[in-house]
C-alpha cells in the first residue's frame, strides 16, 4: 500500500470510534466540534490548498445571497468551473494541490451544488404557498435559509470530508437535531457493514501483489500473448474493486457510528438523497431505522447484477443519485442514451482531465445501447430457460466490459489506454457495436419491445416524476 493510501486508511478507522462520541454531544456542540475536526483533518492533509475549499464555499455563498433564482445553475458553473482552475493551477505557477486536496475539492463540489438546488427549492415553495409553508414543508425540504456558519459547518464537516459518501445539507441538520441519537441503532449496523472489510483488504493485497497495476504499462506486458492480457485486466478491475469496497465500507462505518444518515424504514431512503415520503416516529411502537441515505456501495448487487446499467447503480451510490439529480434530468438531450453520455460526461470531468476518464465513461453509453438492442430484439422473445441463458451470458459481458474500461481509471493517460485496448483489439467496442448491428437487424428496423432505460424514460415523461 502507498502511504497515501494508508492515510486514507488511518483517517477511516479513526472516524469510526470518534463518531460514536459525537453520539453525546448536543446540537450546537457537535456542529462546532464535526466543524473544528473536519477543518483539523483538512488543513493537516492539504495545508495551504485548503484555500482552494474555503474559496469554493465563500463564491457558492455569495451566488446563494446574491440570486437564489439562479443559485443552482451559477453555482454548478461556478464550482465546475473552478475544478478545472484547480486542476489547471501548475499553470500559472502555483502549486501542486496534494491527493487529498482533490479528494476534498471533489467532495465539496457536490455539496455546493446540491446546497445551492436545496435553497432553490426553500424559495420556490416558501413563495408558492407562504401562509402554508411552515406547517407542510416538502419531504426533505429545509425550513429556513442557511447562514454562513451553517454552509462552513456542512462544507467541513468531519464524516466523509476525504472519502465521502456525499450527502445533502439536509440530513447533515437533521442529524445535528436528532431528538435522542442515543437510542438510534449503532453498533450491530457499523459491525455489518465492517465485518466484510478484512476479507476485501486480504483479497486487494493478495492479488494486487501478483497483478501490479505499473506492468500493463511497460513494453513486456504488451509482448505477452492475448490471453494473459485478457486475465490481466480482468485482475486489475478485482483490485481496482477490493481497494473502494475497503474505502466505502470504512466510511460508511463512520457515518453509522455518529448516526448520520439515521432515518426510519418507512421514509423509504435513497443513497445521497434521504427520505421521499413523509415520516414521523411512532411513540407506542418500536421504531425500526436504516442507514440507506449514506449507503455508497451495494457489494453483493455489484458482483451479481447482469447490465451495465444496474452496476452503475450499485457503485458509488451517493454520487450516482447526484448526477441523476443535478445533471441527467436537466441534460439538454430528450434521448435516453444521449442523457446517459451526457451524464457520462460530466462525471469523467468531475473526476479529473485525465483522458482515460472520458474514454472509459463514454464507452458506458455505447455499452448500454448494446444490452438495450439485445434485450428488446432477442431476450424479449425467449422463454424463461433461454432468458436465464442470456442472463448469465449479459452478466459475464458486462463484467468484461467493466474490467476493460477500468484501464482507462488505471493507465489515465490516452496513449497508454489506448496502446492496451489496441492490444486485446477493442474487444468490447467490437462486441458492443456488433449487439447494436444484430439487434437492430433483428427488430428489422421496427419498434420492438422498449428496454428497462426506455420504460423508465416513458415513465417520467407521461407522470412527471423522478425515478431513482
Amino acid at each position: 500500500m502507498s502511504p497515501d493510501e494508508l492515510v486514507y486508511l488511518g483517517v477511516l478507522a479513526a472516524s469510526v470510534p470518534v463518531g460514536f462520541f459525537f453520539r453525546y454531544l448536543s446540537p450546537s456542540v457537535k456542529q462546532a466540534a464535526a466543524l473544528l475536526l473536519g477543518l483539523f483533518v483538512t488543513v493537516a492533509l492539504c495545508h495551504i490548498h485548503t484555500l482552494h475549499s474555503l474559496v469554493t464555499v465563500i463564491g457558492t455563498w455569495i451566488i446563494i445571497k446574491s440570486s437564489w433564482r439562479h443559485a443552482p445553475a451559477l453555482t454548478l458553473s461556478w464550482s465546475f468551473l473552478y475544478l478545472l482552475f484547480f486542476r489547471l493551477v501548475t499553470w500559472v505557477n502555483l502549486p501542486a494541490p496534494t491527493p487529498f486536496t482533490n479528494a476534498v475539492q471533489l467532495i465539496l463540489t457536490l455539496k455546493m451544488v446540491s446546497l445551492a438546488n436545496e435553497v432553490h427549492s426553500f424559495h420556490t415553495e416558501k413563495k408558492r404557498d407562504l401562509s402554508s409553508f411552515g406547517k407542510s414543508p416538502v419531504v426533505g425540504g429545509l425550513s429556513q435559509e442557511p447562514s454562513l456558519y451553517a454552509i462552513l459547518s456542512y462544507s467541513y464537516c468531519y464524516v466523509g470530508i476525504i472519502t465521502g459518501p456525499f450527502f445533502r445539507f439536509q440530513t447533515f441538520v437533521d442529524w445535528l437535531n436528532q431528538p435522542k441519537p442515543l437510542a438510534l441503532p449503532c453498533l450491530d449496523p457499523c459491525l455489518q457493514r465492517l465485518k466484510m472489510v478484512p476479507v476485501y483488504g486480504a483479497l486487494f493485497l493478495a492479488v494486487n501483489a501478483f497483478f501490479p497495476q505499473g506492468y500493463v504499462r511497460t513494453d513486456e506486458f504488451l509482448d505477452q500473448n492475448l490471453s494473459y492480457r485478457l486475465l490481466y485486466m480482468v485482475a486489475v478491475f478485482f483490485v481496482f474493486r477490493m481497494r473502494f469496497y475497503v474505502a466505502w465500507c470504512g466510511a460508511e462505518a463512520g457515518c453509522i457510528s455518529a448516526g448520520l444518515g439515521c432515518y426510519p424504514e418507512k421514509a423509504l431512503s435513497k443513497p445521497g438523497g434521504g427520505p421521499t415520503v413523509g415520516y414521523s416516529a411512532d411513540p407506542s411502537a418500536e421504531e425500526k431505522y436504516d442507514f440507506r441515505t449514506i449507503q455508497n456501495i451495494d457489494c453483493y448487487n455489484t458482483e451479481v447484477c447482469v447490465k451495465v446499467r444496474h452496476g452503475m447503480r450499485y457503485w458509488n451510490m451517493t454520487v450516482q443519485w447526484w448526477l441523476h439529480h443535478y445533471i441527467y434530468s436537466s441534460a439538454p438531450f430528450k434521448s435516453y442514451t444521449l442523457r446517459a453520455g451526457w451524464t457520462m460526461f460530466i462525471s469523467a470531468y468531475w473526476h479529473g482531465l485525465h483522458a482515460g476518464y472520458y474514454l472509459s465513461f463514454l464507452t458506458i453509453p455505447l455499452c448500454i445501447a448494446a444490452e438495450s438492442a439485445m434485450e428488446a430484439s432477442v431476450r424479449a422473445k425467449l422463454g424463461p430457460r433461454g432468458q436465464s441463458i442470456f442472463d448469465w451470458i449479459h452478466w459475464f459481458l458486462k463484467m468484461r466490459a467493466y474490467d476493460y474500461m477500468c484501464m482507462g481509471f488505471v493507465l489515465l493517460k490516452a496513449s497508454d489506454t489506448i496502446n492496451y485496448w489496441m492490444s486485446v483489439y477493442f474487444v468490447v467496442h467490437i462486441v458492443a457495436v456488433c449487439c447494436i448491428v444484430v439487434g437492430t437487424a433483428l427488430k428489422g428496423g421496427k419498434r420492438g419491445v422498449k428496454s428497462e432505460g426506455e420504460k423508465t424514460e416513458s415513465v417520467k415523461e407521461k407522470t412527471g416524476k423522478k425515478t431513482d
